[in-house]
């Protein structure tokens, strides 16, 4: 077995060797201790045996001095030598029992004794030394190591793990990737070429620094990547990476924080350290929007210590060795959404805004991930990509590639091709989450309140168009309605839903916010209409909230109905809050009342689409537009 010496010497870790030496004298504290004993430097006695006060009596003519030291003490001590004998009694008795030997032995036989000075008790401090004491307090002291060595190995373990692994203690975690493992490349982002440009002239900026500094232009080239998640940010920094050849470091501005003040600043100085070794290299920092955040806003002055670490990083100031380092830092939120500190903004010279696909961008992207699969795992005959291009509006490409995935889950379990349809159910799955028809199956009444409430929704949608005298294929062709449904969704603790395809303009007009309004009002409104003002349930719960926060937007926010156009969640003062409040609630009255109105045109048709959406559970576009034909055709002809 090789000796403690060469394993110690072999180890080159300083928390190992840290280990084995604790390790060590742990054992050998637990395998064999002593008392500790301080050493006699003169022959001093000591004794707790009251029966050597008590023998002065008779060998009084051999003192030759007796002392009392500490006689106020619990533990007074008497000290005496005699003539003919060079040691140094000293009897520690109890402060009870000195009384009674005062008085029984020392004044009974007039023995002469004085108090101990200062100076006898400087020259002699083994006097009022207790080595029992001592002797105690080793034993305790080794047997406490004897019964917690394990636990006290695993403490040291647990210290060195956090040393290693917590963002501020022993450095950070993050490892350099070197640009040869890193995997895709810049044509795997499908479209987006506005982005593509802008990552093109960054290279340009990076491969020419001369260049930019004929024009006086020698800052590092800071990247600023910001958009919704999962449209490619993370993905881009590596590309980018392997397309310069140069290695990247990856951190989470969201890990570096570790809890002790200072740590994620000692994390960043750890990461720049390790990118200044490589030279050249880029270190990406992902979901860093706290860091962009204003400055200045807790009480206490360490609360800033990462974002001012951070700045100093990004102007290069700690030395030339970061010449060669670039820092590319996504946010999820930019300065359009989110109040940024400007100092930092100011240290990006680059920014790139990420968006999301268009339809175009979808249908291109989800043809991408299907080709991905082995051929015969897709009916591409019976796909229909412009139909799942539409119906997935504002999802990201990462919410595109899981639709993708789960379409291939539903395809294995159920032993089929991927179709259209299949992709239709996945991207349900995804969006909506799982359902099921067991949690109502036996409560027809509370299903047929429900039934009532979505189609509520659905008519409010389409109203607009059947107003305008639009025949129900020409309605079809505008309402964006996928299903109606009455199964329960756990995900939202609903009992049903409208499942309606999304809109890629993000801008909304007045009158289109309104309708939206009156759309989430449909539900209520349905059932006030069939069971009273009395009988609208709780299930709206969700609308009401929606149609609140949207209300807030129109009338505070954007100052719909005023003509002076002020944010007035902005004024403070109580009277501007009550105004605020009496608009949203006569305008809420107004356009709920203007629902209600409307609802009572389509009572005889929800009534009976009501009756199949029970039977059936749920009901595609085709089919709600089909039973609408097929019940105002007689009508028609009747005319």
């Amino acid at each position: 077995m090789p000796s403690f010496s060469k394993v110690f010497e072999s180890t080159k870790n300083l928390y190992v060797r840290l280990a084995l030496v604790i390790l060590v004298a742990l054992v050998a504290v637990a395998v064999a201790y002593k008392p500790m004993v301080l050493p006699e430097a003169n022959p001093v006695v000591q004794s707790q045996d009251i029966s050597e006060i008590t023998k002065l009596a008779a060998n009084k003519n051999r003192l030759e001095y007796l002392l009392l030291a500490n006689p106020l003490s619990n533990f007074p001590r008497y000290v005496f030598k005699y003539k003919d004998a060079p040691q140094i009694h000293v009897v520690k008795v109890p402060s009870t029992s000195h009384i009674n030997l005062e008085r029984e032995v020392l004044l009974k036989n007039a023995i002469p004794y004085a108090i101990a000075q200062e100076e006898f008790l400087n020259a002699h401090k083994e006097v009022l030394h207790d080595p029992e004491a001592d002797s105690s307090a080793a034993v305790e002291i080794g047997g406490f190591l004897a019964r917690n060595a394990i636990g006290l190995l695993l403490l040291v373990a647990m210290f060195i793990g956090l040393r290693k692994h917590l963002p501020g203690m022993g450095g950070s975690s993050a490892s350099v990737v070197k640009p040869e493992n890193l995997k895709g490349s810049m044509d795997d982002l499908v479209g987006m070429e506005d982005i593509k440009a802008e990552v093109a002239h960054l290279e340009e900026m990076i491969a020419n620094r001369d260049l930019y500094r004929s024009h006086n232009i020698d800052k590092p080239f800071n990247v600023m990547l910001t958009g919704p998640a999962g449209t490619g940010k993370t993905k881009l920094a590596g590309y980018l990476a392997k397309k310069l050849d140069i290695p990247l470091i990856q951190a989470s501005g969201s890990g570096l924080e570790s809890g002790f003040v200072g740590g994620g600043a000692k994390a960043l100085n750890a990461i720049y350290k390790k990118a200044c070794a490589q030279g050249r290299c880029i270190i990406f920092l992902d979901e860093a929007q706290s860091l962009f955040m204003p400055r200045g806003r807790g009480d206490k002055k360490w609360d800033d210590d990462t974002a001012n670490t951070l700045l100093g990083l990004l102007d290069g100031i700690k030395s030339d060795q970061g010449a060669g380092v670039i820092w590319v830092v996504a946010s999820n939120f930019d300065d359009a959404s989110m109040q940024m500190d400007e100092a930092m903004l100011r240290r990006f010279a680059v920014k790139i805004n990420f968006r999301l696909p268009n339809k175009a961008e979808r249908r291109e992207l989800i043809n991408v991930f299907l080709s991905r699969k082995d051929v015969e795992c897709v009916d591409w005959g019976n796909l229909n990509l412009d139909y799942v291009a539409e119906i997935t509006a504002n999802l990201s490409p990462a919410l595109l590639e899981t639709v993708v995935d789960r379409a291939s889950m539903i395809a294995i379990q159920e032993k089929v091709l991927i179709t259209t349809d299949v992709l239709f159910r996945a991207f349900e799955r995804a969006s909506i989450g799982l359902t099921d028809r067991a949690t109502t199956a036996e409560k027809n009444k509370e299903r047929e309140r429900v039934a009532l409430h979505e189609l509520g929704h659905f008519f409010m949608q389409i109203d607009p168009y059947v107003r305008l005298g639009m025949s129900w294929d020409e309605v079809k062709a505008k309402s964006n309605l996928l299903k109606i449904s009455t199964e329960s969704v756990s995900k939202i603790g609903a009992l049903g839903y409208v499942l309606s395809a999304q809109h890629d303009v993000s801008l909304r007009t007045l009158e289109e916010l309104e309708q939206d309004v009156i759309q989430l009002y449909g539900g209520v409104a349905a059932e006030e209409l069939f069971y009273g003002a009395r009988g609208i349930s709780t299930g709206s719960h969700n609308d009401i909230q929606k149609v609140t926060s949207l209300l807030d937007t129109m009338v505070n926010r954007l100052s719909m109905y005023s003509h002076s156009k002020l944010d007035y969640s902005q004024l403070k003062h109580e009277g501007a809050a009550e105004e605020a409040m009496r608009q949203v609630e006569a305008k809420a009255d107004e356009l709920y009342n203007r629902t209600l109105e409307a609802m009572k045109a389509y009572k005889d048709l929800i009534g009976v689409l009501a009756g199949t959406l029970l039977e059936r559970y749920v009901l595609s576009k085709d089919e709600v537009f089909a039973l609408l034909a097929e019940l105002t055709e007689p009508r028609r002809k009747a005319a």
